[in-house]
């Protein structure tokens, strides 16, 4: 679950989001994260994993953003 904490890092570190309510059912919409913050997020994601996101549509749960970059 290497992924999700490092989701959780960076949504903590970025917007204050507490780790432990960044879980893989979690909503984006629910934590707050709207479109800038996920241009924010994803920019700072591919730099702390080194990879190219591209641009990733319909991700809606943190879960979706984990099976995501696992694919990557």
């Amino acid at each position: 679950m290497a992924t999700l904490e490092t989701i959780q890092k960076v949504l903590n570190e970025n917007l204050d989001i507490e780790p432990e309510t960044v879980t893989v059912e979690a909503t984006l919409e629910g934590l707050g994260v709207d479109s800038l913050d996920m241009a924010e997020l994803i920019c700072s994601l591919e730099e702390e994993l080194d990879v190219d996101f591209g641009e990733p549509e319909g991700i809606e749960t943190i879960g979706q953003l984990v099976e995501y970059i696992e694919t990557l």
